[in-house]
């Protein structure tokens, strides 16, 4: 079997390509155990490494999880689909309700962490700080089905929000919006920015997750009426667990 550029594909990924296209079929469902080492290479007649190299793409992939003693498993988990505008809107924030609650039913386990900080010099840039300015960092890890899916932190002028209850970790109902808009400084416009790239050690072990596996980095600015910056937040998603979602009419 070739690639699309006409070279032979090493042996390890034909074995893997085989095994998502038996998985996409549905011949192994969640939850299933796929063959082992010794079972894959005596059936395709390769060493047991390059059988190991095939499940480590699944693996990677976010199709399988291959925990000590179990040998290799189909991920159970259902993708977080992400509605990257509807869960923006005011009536979602200023009726009461978590962002996060656009997204999901299910439920979600949240630590959470608030400090005072010097921010990065891109993020003082991005809010407008003055040199020696501080900035409230709200750093939240997001555990879903015991699987950790989200790192995110949430920058703002430490001057604009003191002594209100986004200092605290827990911001009450509606969350951050809801207590800026109190404040006088109700989000108008979002900006996001998406990429994609491989995690640092800090993320994948954040996270949970393999280093070889790619992150969605989301970069979200929130705009005050007045065109002021008053959020910057910057998320790192398991790319395994998030299906984005963008639906808006034409």
């Amino acid at each position: 079997m070739a690639d699309k550029t006409g070279a032979e594909l090493p042996k390890y990924h034909r074995i893997a390509d085989a095994l998502k296209a038996a998985i996409e079929a549905g011949d192994y469902s969640p939850g299933d155990r796929l063959p082992g080492e010794n079972v894959l290479a005596k059936q395709y007649g390769v060493a047991t490494l390059t059988a190991r190299q095939a499940l480590k793409v699944l693996r990677n992939e976010g199709l399988v999880e291959t925990r000590k003693g179990a040998g290799s498993r189909v991920i159970s988990f259902t993708p977080i689909r992400r509605h990257g505008i509807q869960r923006l809107a005011r009536d979602q924030w200023g009726g009461g309700k978590s962002i996060w609650s656009a997204d999901e039913e299910r439920p979600v386990t949240i630590d959470v962490r608030v400090e005072t900080v010097a921010a990065p010099a891109h993020i003082s840039r991005m809010l407008g700080l003055a040199q020696d300015e501080m900035a409230c960092a709200r750093s939240r890890r997001f555990v879903l089905d015991e699987r950790p899916v989200m790192l995110a932190t949430s920058y703002l002028p430490s001057t604009l929000v003191e002594g209100s209850a986004i200092t605290r970790v827990d911001t009450g109902e509606g969350g951050t919006y809801a207590r800026l808009s109190e404040l006088g400084y109700a989000p108008v416009h979002f900006r996001e920015e998406i990429r994609s790239r491989l995690p640092t050690a800090a993320e994948a072990m954040g996270l949970s997750m393999p280093v070889e596996r790619p992150v969605f980095k989301l970069c979200r600015t929130a705009f005050a009426a007045d065109g002021r910056v008053v959020e910057v937040n910057e998320m790192t998603l398991d790319s395994a667990s998030y299906v984005l979602d963008y639906e808006f009419d034409a």
